[in-house]
C-alpha cells in the first residue's frame, strides 16, 4: 500500500484497496445520514467490490490521521466535449464530523486537483446540496464556481427502464 505524505503533520492519503470496502460503505452511510439521504443507500460491500475493484468504475482515496481513517473521496473520470479532454468528477467527499475544521477536506481536494492536472484533465467537478451552506462557503473559498445556469437531471428506476424499453 502506497501512503502519500501531506504537508499536514500526521495526515496521509492512500488509494483504497479491496480490504477497504467495508470502510468505504461505512463512510458512504455516514455521509448519506448527514445529507438526510440514508434511506437511499442501497449499495452493498459486494456491489462496491465489483464496481470499484473489478470494473474500476471509480476510484477512492482515504485520508488518515495518525493511521486512523478519517475521511474519503470517491471520484471517476468524465469527459468534456468542449475541452476535448477528460475531467475528474468528485462523487463524494466526506470527513468525520469530529475531524472537520482541520484542513483535511481541503487536502483531499488539493490532492484531486493535482491528480487531475497529472492526468491531463481539464476540470474537477462535483455537486453540492443547495442547503449545505458550510460546504458551499468552503468550496467558494477555494475558488470553486457554482454552475448556476445548469440544472441536473436524473433518471432512475421505472423512468430509466421505460426509456430503455423504447430501444
Amino acid at each position: 500500500m502506497k501512503v502519500i505524505k501531506t504537508k499536514k503533520k500526521n495526515f496521509t492519503i492512500r488509494f483504497a484497496e479491496k480490504s477497504d470496502v467495508a470502510l468505504i460503505l461505512h463512510f458512504i452511510r455516514e455521509l448519506a445520514d448527514y445529507e438526510n439521504l440514508l434511506d437511499e443507500v442501497v449499495a452493498t460491500e459486494g456491489v462496491l467490490m465489483e464496481s470499484l475493484f473489478n470494473r474500476r468504475a471509480a476510484e477512492v482515496i482515504i485520508g488518515e490521521y495518525d493511521g486512523n481513517s478519517v475521511g474519503f473521496a470517491l471520484f471517476f473520470h468524465n469527459f468534456s466535449t468542449f475541452l476535448g479532454k477528460p475531467g475528474l468528477y468528485l462523487e463524494d467527499l466526506y470527513i468525520k464530523p469530529e475531524m472537520r475544521g482541520r484542513g483535511y477536506g481541503r487536502i483531499l481536494l488539493s490532492f484531486l486537483a493535482d491528480l487531475a492536472l497529472k492526468r491531463d484533465c481539464g476540470r474537477l467537478e462535483w455537486w453540492c446540496l443547495d442547503w449545505n451552506k458550510p460546504s458551499i462557503d468552503f468550496y467558494k473559498g477555494i475558488g470553486a464556481v457554482p454552475m448556476e445556469d445548469w440544472t441536473v437531471y436524473r433518471m432512475t428506476d421505472k423512468a430509466l427502464e421505460d426509456l430503455a424499453g423504447e430501444f
